[in-house]
């Protein structure tokens, strides 16, 4: 375990593994690289030195509380890469990660070799789905915590998924991003994503992954990320948000392949 000081922020990281740097941020949530990264990260530490940091919004970062925005926790990416000091990393971003690292290679493209952006999109602004959908979580984040739960997991996993699991599963997946103050800062941040004009100055070789059953934020908000980076790649995974849940395997073949790629 690691902390490095940013703005103010009291960034904690953790790195596991050898060999070359896959820096992993993570998405929406409170309980920040822990739950999104704990079945995924042990799967690249064979070959990799894994890092995992947890933003402002998480429970083991502490900050001032102020509103979030994609450069400071841009910044506070950087600095752990830098902390780490593992030279140029490969780069991947989950969710609201994947606008935050977007923005880390196109302001300090010395930073990243390869950057991976997952279940993401560039703005939230004039997509109605996406603005309303994160409407209705702060909504129901400040009065129905339970339902803020529920719907968080149905539209983070595929009907298909959830049938397969069963109800007794779902219902224990329900508590698990439950509405903390951190958890709506970053839903506050969602609301307000917008880097639209970072897109063209991003150098590394990137590889955008969309599900294309992804309910909470649709597919076609990752082929847009495709279209706007010059020369980058492309794939998609037959499942809903959270694919590494739903598609473990392939999610780490396609993510393997891309950084082992020359």
């Amino acid at each position: 375990m690691a902390t490095v000081s940013v703005a103010g922020a009291q960034v904690h990281y953790e790195r596991t593994g050898s060999g070359p740097a896959l820096v992993l941020v993570h998405g929406t949530g409170s309980a920040g690289a822990e739950l999104t990264w704990g079945q995924v990260a042990p799967r690249f530490t064979e070959n990799r030195t894994v890092i995992t940091p947890d933003l402002s919004g998480t429970d083991r970062t502490t900050d001032d509380g102020a509103p979030l925005t994609v450069e400071g926790l841009a910044a506070q990416v950087i600095a752990v890469i830098e902390d780490a000091g593992t030279g140029p990393v490969d780069l991947l971003g989950f969710s609201m990660g994947s606008p935050v690292v977007a923005a880390v290679a196109a302001l300090r493209p010395d930073l990243v070799r390869r950057l991976i952006l997952v279940a993401g999109w560039a703005h939230t602004e004039g997509d109605e789905y996406l603005r309303n959908l994160l409407i209705l979580w702060q909504r129901l984040g400040q009065v129905d915590p339970q339902e803020f739960g529920r719907i968080v997991t149905i539209t983070g996993f595929s009907r298909g998924f959830l049938n397969l699991i069963g109800r007794e599963q779902v219902e224990q997946l329900i508590p698990n991003m439950p509405p903390t103050p951190g958890t709506l800062r970053h839903v506050d941040f969602d609301t307000r994503v917008d880097i639209r004009g970072l897109l063209p100055r991003i150098q590394a070789r990137t590889l955008v992954i969309g599900c294309t059953q992804d309910a909470t934020i649709p597919v076609e908000n990752s082929r847009a990320l495709h279209s706007a980076i010059a020369d980058s790649h492309y794939a998609e995974i037959d499942a809903g948000h959270v694919v590494f849940f739903e598609q473990p395997e392939e999610f780490v073949k396609l993510v393997g392949e891309f950084i082992a790629a020359a």
